[in-house]
């Protein structure tokens, strides 16, 4: 039906003022972003495809001879599709990095695991094909490129698994939680199904997690799966692993002493970028992880959807300065499929966010510092969780130790008194060379 007339008039009048809207937003936001440089990058990723780390007792599939790689290895499918990640990294960073491999514009961080250091060898690969001088063997199209690691034992910002009490103890209670205990009892059935057919106890999201892993990997290798797990996969374990994920990092206090001093060591260093304090003054900052990186970090960041991150999955925090703005400012990307990543909501700032903003969005997370919140110590002075009876029960101890020590001084001293003092020799410590 044609709109004619005074109403038919104003309607195509208002009609067309929404599209020259529309066009003059899209332009604006056009030049705007023609006008911002790229600045700095942290780039992390999950690992590419693997074997499973522990088949489970039943496994039809746990004889070695069907896995040439080993248990929790990384697969030809994981190499090559971080070998495309890197390319497309290539792309994406091709304003920061030179063609030619120089230790002045990246740095390359792995957790000391070995699917996670080849997988970080594989992105390189596809992020830095030799050319020109740096072709050394016509052979191969390939240059080794240092990729630098710690012990996972001593590393508290990467892999997150330095000894941290004071998160061990926050982590019980919160397993503890009325919630997380009516959650898991929900879950018995499925447990009680699952470690009667697959042979192994299972009790916890995250041991479901472990089996749900397993399974999904034996899917993507086409090797037929038994008819018990019909019952369960793909749900609802996928569902439990997906909650598992966000299990470590649930409350703030979890996410600071978890994944605190990863985010706190790259907004420190976007700041150092800015402030001209990095040295080397590098542009791209790689991180290769697992799954619960990931997952941590998003969550962290209070970007999680729950989901279980794919092989290869991406987050990247990039820094941004705009040619009409002296405030540069942070855009977090996650790339957990094949298509184009989008720029995250980030909380009460948005897809653009100033790098000042930003340090106080995530004052809550970001550590002082971590050693000494780690302590159990520190802990019962700063965050007290525990009931009044524990607490009671814990200043008893104390009271009574104290009482125990004192005797135990008391009695010397009348003994050293009786003795003659403190001459005798056999009060002195013997120090032999």
């Amino acid at each position: 039906m044609l709109i004619s007339g005074r109403y038919g008039s104003s309607l195509l009048l208002a009609v067309l003022i929404v599209l020259i809207l529309q066009h003059v937003t899209v332009v604006k936001s056009q030049q705007e972003a023609s006008e911002e440089r790229l600045i700095f990058a942290h780039v992390l990723f999950r690992h590419g495809d693997r074997t499973p780390i522990e088949p489970y007792p039943t496994d039809p599939w746990k004889d070695p001879k069907h896995w040439t790689t080993g248990w929790g290895q990384l697969t030809n499918a994981g190499k090559q599709r971080h070998l495309e990640l890197g390319r497309w990294l290539r792309n994406r960073y091709r304003s920061l990095l030179q063609q030619t491999y120089s230790n002045n514009d990246i740095y390359v961080r792995s957790t000391d695991v070995d699917r996670t250091l080849m997988s970080a060898e594989s992105n390189l690969a596809g992020l830095y094909p030799p050319v020109g001088t740096d072709v050394w063997d016509s052979g191969i199209q390939w240059q080794p490129i240092p990729i630098h690691t710690t012990p996972e034992s001593l590393d508290e910002v990467l892999a997150a698994k330095k000894a941290c009490p004071a998160y061990d103890y926050a982590l019980r209670k919160y397993k503890e939680s009325e919630a997380f205990q009516q959650y898991n009892k929900s879950l018995e059935p499925i447990y009680q199904y699952i470690t009667t057919h697959s042979g192994r106890r299972v009790d916890s999201p995250t041991a479901a997690q472990n089996i749900y892993s397993c399974l999904h990997i034996e899917e993507l290798n086409n090797f037929t799966l038994p008819d018990w797990t019909k019952q369960v996969y793909p749900e609802p374990l996928r569902s439990i692993s997906t909650r598992s994920f966000a299990t470590k990092t649930n409350t703030p206090q979890l996410a600071r002493l978890k994944t605190g001093p990863l985010v706190k060591e790259m907004l420190q260093r976007f700041k150092d970028k800015i402030n001209k304090r990095l040295k080397p003054n590098r542009s791209v900052w790689i991180y290769s992880a697992h799954d619960t990186t990931v997952s941590n970090l998003l969550n962290t960041l209070l970007l999680f959807d729950l989901h279980n991150p794919p092989f290869a999955a991406c987050v990247m925090l990039e820094l941004r300065q705009s040619a009409n703005s002296d405030e540069p400012f942070v855009s977090i990307y996650y790339k957990n499929t094949t298509a184009e990543p989008q720029a995250m909501n980030i909380p009460n700032c948005g897809t653009r966010c100033p790098l000042s903003r930003l340090f106080e969005v995530y004052s809550d997370i970001l550590p002082d510092n971590w050693q000494r919140e780690c302590q159990v110590s520190f802990l019962s002075l700063t965050y007290v969780e525990a009931d009044m009876r524990s607490s009671t029960s814990l200043i008893g101890i104390m009271f009574l130790a104290t009482v125990a020590i004192l005797l135990v001084l008391l009695g010397l001293m009348a003994y050293r008194k009786r003795r003659g003092g403190y001459h005798n020799d056999k009060w002195y410590l013997r120090i032999d060379g």
